[in-house]
């Protein structure tokens, strides 16, 4: 599953970062590596842009960020349930 799949409010955990689409390159994979986007770290939804779009509000560790949706589209998770399993 991917980050920009997830509902505001879900809880996941990072399990890779690929290149999603064509306009995305190694640098931005990398960026979002040195951001913390790393496999096991812990990922929320805090919330959408207008329209339920982009930018989308995360918090990957203890730092919220805003990212684009063809961002989000790398990062590959695994969903948590509400309690965190």
């Amino acid at each position: 599953m991917l980050l920009s799949q997830l509902p505001n409010g879900a809880h996941a955990l990072v399990t890779s970062v690929v290149a999603g689409s064509a306009e995305v390159g190694a640098a931005t994979v990398r960026r979002l590596g040195e951001l913390g986007f790393i496999p096991g770290e812990p990922v929320w939804v805090l919330r959408r842009g207008p329209g339920g779009r982009e930018p989308l509000a995360v918090q990957v560790g203890e730092t919220q960020f805003a990212l684009r949706l063809v961002e989000a589209q790398c990062i590959e998770v695994c969903a948590l349930d509400a309690t965190g399993s």
